[in-house]
């Protein structure tokens, strides 16, 4: 007789050292299933050539998983100059190999050309749906589509290490950056063509990877051991403007009602709090001066 797993109501922020070969979502049902959470969710897919920071949600947390997905990012990328494939990673088949000695001094001449807003046109592998169905999908049947080009930002880039035609590049960028196709519009810039040989997410908005931790060490934990490394609620909007609520206003703003408070950023999202530290949500500020309660959390 096989007996069914009791759930529990689990609330935090977990920041997950996503494996290699992984999917995004492979690696949450992995860290949900050890947790028998009854509810959480991932912010930001990494590719399953990817390794590195995948903040999971729980719970209460889950209602913040967007902020986290809008922040920045940080990568270290290992690119392959000279050679350019189908996914413009490591797992796609080879279409073009250029003789090529690429230095450092070549790379840094033409990274100020991809910092700030750029224009990026999202590769064929990748998760992006069109009419429902992923564009890998109908790479994999060998059918190509228009994609329009999307802004994203480049807020810092710098080299790591350059030898052999090989380089370990650091990025932060805006969300919504192809990290595969900064690395083919440098190998093109060079004359060269390039593809990603590894990426690993070291950030996600104030999360560091200093701080993730593997599946294989969750999996040898205490379920007390594994709830002692979930983070506050709250630190997935550490970014927001944090207001505090007198007792009363708390009482109105948890039951819902929009509360008087002066001193607030006019039309702009905050962290409100009772005087007593008690998290309470992310309110809205109004032209009348009322703040609205946008996310109310229950804990």
């Amino acid at each position: 007789m096989q007996f069914k797993r009791i759930k529990r109501a689990v609330h935090g922020v977990l920041l997950l050292d996503k494996p290699y070969g992984f999917s995004s979502n492979q690696a949450l049902q992995k860290v949900k299933w050890l947790y028998q959470a009854e509810k959480a969710g991932h912010t930001g897919t990494l590719d399953p050539l990817a390794t590195g920071v995948l903040p999971i949600c729980f719970g209460e947390a889950t209602k913040f998983a967007q902020y986290l997905t809008d922040e920045n990012k940080t990568y270290i990328a290992d690119i392959r100059f000279g050679i350019s494939t189908t996914t413009g990673d490591i797992e796609g088949e080879v279409i073009q190999q250029v003789d090529c000695h690429v230095s450092l001094a070549d790379i840094e001449q033409v990274l100020p050309q991809f910092m700030g807003e750029i224009s990026q046109v999202p590769p064929m592998y990748s998760a992006l749906k069109v009419n429902g169905k992923p564009l890998y999908a109908y790479a994999r049947d060998g059918v190509e589509l228009m994609r329009a080009a999307r802004q994203v930002t480049i807020h810092a880039l710098r080299v790591l290490e350059c030898a052999d035609n090989h380089a370990k590049i650091e990025v932060c960028c805006s969300k919504g950056t192809y990290i595969r196709t900064l690395a083919e519009d440098i190998g093109n810039a060079l004359q060269a063509g390039a593809h990603l040989t590894a990426l690993r997410r070291t950030a996600t908005a104030t999360y560091q990877i200093a701080k993730a931790i593997s599946i294989d060490a969750l999996a040898s934990m205490t379920d007390a051991q594994r709830d002692a490394l979930l983070l506050p609620v709250d630190t997935a909007i550490a970014a927001l403007p944090k207001i505090l609520l007198p007792e009363d206003a708390a009482y109105y703003f948890k039951q819902g009602n929009p509360v008087w408070m002066s001193g607030a950023i006019p039309h702009s999202e905050l962290r409100i709090y009772s005087e007593a530290g008690l998290f309470l949500g992310v309110g809205l500020q109004q032209r009348d001066g009322r703040i609205a309660p946008k996310r109310v959390v229950n804990l």
